[in-house]
């Protein structure tokens, strides 16, 4: 079996593929740009794809090729109505990094309701070691403990961030941006109530018509000036002028982003003007990406493919 990984640089320089390696003959691509597809795909069978967009026309100049096998969770890098209409097989890979995800939202919420960058910097500028009192009093720090938390799409990812802030005694509730109720004992609200009323509020929703843009000017200014927003869910789904103008404004305590709408940032990006950073933390796309999610991933990927090799339908999407 022919295989080729068209973007390996997305799994990172030190994310060993030795059980992509043992399926068969496989080409490593680093990058791949859209003009090098075609190319690349033509004599092989299973195509190992994270990013790299493949169409109808990529595929069809890949007459061999039997299954996309996809390293990540969403599929609309690949067009699935072609997949279906020639026969060509499509598995992804679900719950890889829920528990790392949910990990980092906490790791950007407690940066800024402790205001870590800030007295990192004060200790380590000599100023503490001047101090005549053993503790200092800069930015005020908050406890999770009695707040309202409000999610933006419970489901695995959000669940999991719902029962770890309602351990550190958080009161949760959520949106659901498609409609549907979650059964798992949190209260369900509507947007603005869920806005007006949360001292935090994170996004876990993937990007659809529904959600893109979701956080514009008029939900920001819903939230209390006390209040945080995080977004682990997709770039696009908030305004990012509005958000920096609402931080700039401040009309948020703060910000936490891992996901950006054009990722790399662009140099022009309105929130790398914000006037207080201390008051925004970005991430770059990162929640994902422990060592130990990586690691499920690749390990999923082979799996996937061998499932594909043996005739079951293992994550597939097809």
């Amino acid at each position: 079996m022919k295989l080729c990984i068209l973007d390996a640089d997305t799994l990172g320089p030190d994310m060993g593929i030795a059980p992509l390696e043992a399926l068969g003959e496989l080409a490593v691509y680093g990058q791949t740009r859209p003009e090098e597809v075609r190319e690349r795909l033509r004599d092989v069978q299973v195509a190992i794809v994270n990013k790299v967009v493949l169409t109808a026309e990529d595929m069809a100049a890949a007459p061999g090729l039997q299954l996309v096998a996809l390293c990540s969770t969403g599929v609309n890098v690949v067009d699935l109505d072609y997949c279906r209409k020639k026969g060509i097989g499509v598995a992804n890979v679900a719950g890889y990094s829920t528990r790392m995800v949910a990990q980092h939202t906490f790791a950007l919420l407690f940066c800024l309701m402790e205001q870590l960058v800030y007295y990192d910097g004060y200790v380590k500028s000599g100023a503490y070691a001047d101090s005549p009192v053993f503790t200092h009093f800069g930015p005020r720090i908050y406890e999770l403990d009695g707040k309202r938390w409000g999610i933006i799409g419970l489901g695995a990812i959000g669940r999991a961030v719902a029962d770890i802030a309602s351990a550190f005694g958080a009161r949760v509730s959520y949106f659901s941006a498609s409609g549907k109720d979650r059964d798992g004992g949190y209260p369900r609200t509507d947007l603005e109530t869920l806005l007006r009323t949360s001292d935090m509020v994170s996004i876990h929703t993937a990007l659809t018509p529904a959600t893109k843009g979701l956080i514009g000017e008029r939900e920001l200014s819903w939230m209390q000036s006390s209040a945080y927003l995080l977004n682990l869910g997709r770039g696009g789904i908030v305004d990012e002028k509005a958000l920096a103008a609402a931080l700039t404004a401040g009309r948020l305590a703060g910000a936490g982003l891992d996901v950006l709408e054009r990722e790399p940032v662009e140099a022009d990006n309105p929130l790398l003007s914000v006037k207080e950073p201390g008051r925004l933390l970005i991430t770059p796309h990162i929640a994902w990406a422990s060592v130990e999610a990586r690691t499920r991933l690749v390990n999923e990927v082979a799996a996937n493919i061998r499932a594909f090799r043996q005739g079951c339908r293992r994550n597939r999407v097809d």
